[in-house]
């Protein structure tokens, strides 16, 4: 089965065509959908506003059989991705190089992250506790979550942008891309770098303080 490669291809021109931009004013950009909505003004005026595709609610299990929900993200920023405890290709990489993130900013309460299981058959909240211990990091600031098939995989591809898949063809049974996918306070996608390469991990250290600084008074 072949991936459809959502982010290239649709949304990380967005990045390349404001990157000055963007620079100048030490902002990251808004990627996804968008929306131009007609707001009234309360002096009966109207405004067209820009409205952003943003994460939809969401429960999912986490590792210690607890339900997550984006109240536990509220006021925060927090990094996502999809991975299976099981997968022998990029996910050892992904979440090595999400540790090194982990531990650069583990002092910073505003910084989290979200690990969605794709392998809905086998990572109960039970494999994702010995997962999150082996990896270090069984703590409420990285979450580890289980749901249904659809319910992850829907919210994988309409929300976050990221092609997961079962593929029977595959040693592993499950095919999915390493996007490592940044989300602000207003739950909308600010970045999505790949977490198997070095340069892409090292960008979205960089680009962490540039977003934590857009909520500084």
């Amino acid at each position: 089965m072949k991936l459809k490669f959502f982010f290239p291809l649709r949304f990380l021109i967005i990045p390349v065509l404001l990157l000055s931009a963007c620079q100048d004013a030490k902002k990251l950009p808004i990627l996804g959908p968008r929306a131009a909505e007609t707001v009234k003004n309360a002096d009966g005026t109207s405004r067209v506003d820009t409205v952003y595709q943003t994460i939809p609610v969401f429960r999912f299990l986490n590792q210690d059989s607890v339900y997550v929900t984006n109240d536990n993200f509220k006021d925060k920023i927090y990094i996502a991705d999809f991975f299976f405890t099981s997968c022998s290709s990029i996910c050892p990489t992904m979440h090595r190089n999400m540790k090194t993130i982990f531990d650069k900013f583990k002092d910073n309460p505003d910084v989290m992250y979200l690990s969605h299981t794709i392998d809905f058959k086998y990572d109960k909240p039970s494999v994702l506790k010995k997962y999150a211990q082996k990896l270090g990091v069984d703590n409420g600031k990285w979450q580890f979550v289980w749901g249904t098939k659809d319910s992850v995989y829907s919210i994988a591809e309409k929300n976050y942008l990221v092609a997961v898949a079962e593929d029977a063809t595959n040693r592993d049974g499950y095919i999915h891309q390493g996007w490592l996918v940044l989300i602000d306070k207003q739950k909308r996608l600010r970045g999505a770098y790949d977490g198997t390469k070095t340069e892409d991990v090292a960008k979205l250290i960089k680009d962490i303080p540039v977003l934590l600084a857009e909520y500084k008074k």
